[in-house]
């Protein structure tokens, strides 16, 4: 397996007092302080563009970057679908396990590399999480990319998604309507979830069949928050078959990861007004055998 490129991140400090250690250690919580002075020791480390190897003390307005070295990436499925293509839109069906854009150790290994192979000016117009699949609708132009992202600010894109919840639902439609925000974790310091202090958040799940111990719901998404679908049938105490993270309530759990993978969860449709023709479309990605259902 070969070596990406390497990475550099770069932070602009808001707040001055901190050192490098520790505004490094919190800021990447993946890594321990130990693990950042030796990379600061081997010259990882950039402020203002120079190199840094000593734990100095950070003002307010400073750049500081980490250029890390190449790694060998998780080995994902780097194959897709493509659904629909002409001169402004492209829409493909992405694999589950495959991350839509770089982070979280991905940098080559994600859709977005893999479309541009073909497309170099392809642009994703939302983010599926790693574990979802489903349908990804790009820009092929900057002027189908505008007009499509104001079209979804104003919600006038349809966005329905296929998902296997645990349990056996009691009614046929739920409206939820949790709010999603950030909440601690120990890991990461912290992760999206239930919280009533986050962002509004609405979603309609419909029941489309019953199953011995799980439901498969249609869940139509008003709101775009971070794994939204996840957090709200969980919150409802029915999180999705599989999800290593989210928990009846919809709370995280402290030893799992946003991308950790296993959940069934596919985006299945989406309408929407082409930004060229006017047109109104309808595009679907067939689901995987798991989330098919017989009408």
């Amino acid at each position: 397996m070969t070596l990406n490129d390497g990475y550099a991140y770069t932070s602009h400090i808001q707040r001055g007092g901190v050192n490098v250690l520790d505004f490094l250690s919190g800021e990447f919580r993946h890594s321990s302080r130990e693990v950042w002075a030796a990379r600061l020791a081997t010259g990882e480390i950039e402020l203002d563009g120079r190199s840094l190897r000593a734990n100095v003390r950070l003002r307010a307005g400073q750049q500081l970057v980490w250029h890390r070295p190449p790694w060998r990436e998780e080995t994902v499925p780097l194959s897709f679908e493509v659904l629909f293509e002409d001169a402004d839109l492209l829409a493909v069906s992405k694999p589950a396990g495959l991350p839509t854009v770089p982070g979280g150790g991905f940098l080559n290994h994600t859709l977005l590399s893999a479309v541009r192979g073909r497309w170099p000016t392809a642009s994703p117009l939302h983010r599926l999480g790693r574990g979802t699949s489903g349908l990804v609708l790009c820009s092929l132009t900057s002027r189908a990319g505008a007009a499509l992202l104001a079209d979804w600010r104003a919600q006038r894109v349809q966005k329905v998604y296929l998902a296997l919840a645990s349990g056996v639902a009691a009614q046929d439609v739920f409206e939820i309507r949790t709010p999603i925000g950030p909440v601690p974790h120990a890991k990461l310091g912290e992760v999206f979830a239930a919280s009533p202090a986050g962002k509004a958040a609405r979603s309609v799940a419909r029941v489309l069949e019953r199953r011995q111990d799980s439901t498969l719901f249609e869940v139509e998404i008003f709101t775009g928050r971070p794994h939204q679908i996840r957090i709200h049938l969980a919150s409802i105490g029915q999180p999705l078959v599989g999800d290593p993270l989210y928990v009846p309530g919809g709370s995280p759990l402290p030893e799992a990861l946003p991308g950790d993978v296993g959940y069934h969860l596919h985006a299945w449709k989406l309408t929407f007004t082409h930004p060229a023709s006017g047109k109104a479309m309808t595009l679907t990605a067939p689901p995987p055998a798991i989330l098919e259902h017989e009408s």
